[in-house]
């Protein structure tokens, strides 16, 4: 198995986040309540972003500080979220800003000069 880079995980945060947009697009509150298909697809891509965010956090604080604009305590605290049934509230207020802010991130890492010391 390929050992993950820091570089790695924002593509994990796009993916997800871009997963969940797709998964709810045209969705109400309704629906989404009733469909636990969609409710499972989209607890599971948020436990991935917490985890893509936690893996950073822990393995390259300094990516985490320099990258500031992205909302990692939150991320990191989305089991947190999912648990006490704040999906919907972060489906519709934080992953529209989330998957544009990584998507950027994702960019700049793919265009820009190699980051300093960040892999795992």
């Amino acid at each position: 198995m390929k050992e993950l880079r820091t570089e790695d995980y924002p593509e994990h945060i796009v993916d997800s986040s871009g997963d969940i947009l797709s998964f709810t697009k045209g969705f109400s509150l309704e629906a989404f309540k009733a469909d636990l298909r969609t409710q499972k697809a989209v607890v599971m891509s948020l436990i991935e972003i917490g985890e893509a965010a936690t893996k950073i956090s822990a393995s390259d604080p300094d990516f985490v500080a320099q990258n500031d604009g992205l909302p990692w305590s939150q991320m990191r605290g989305m089991r947190n979220r999912i648990a006490h049934g704040f999906v919907w509230q972060t489906v519709t207020s934080a992953i529209p800003a989330l998957n544009q802010q990584a998507e950027t991130l994702l960019n700049n890492l793919r265009e820009g000069p190699e980051p300093g010391p960040s892999s795992n």
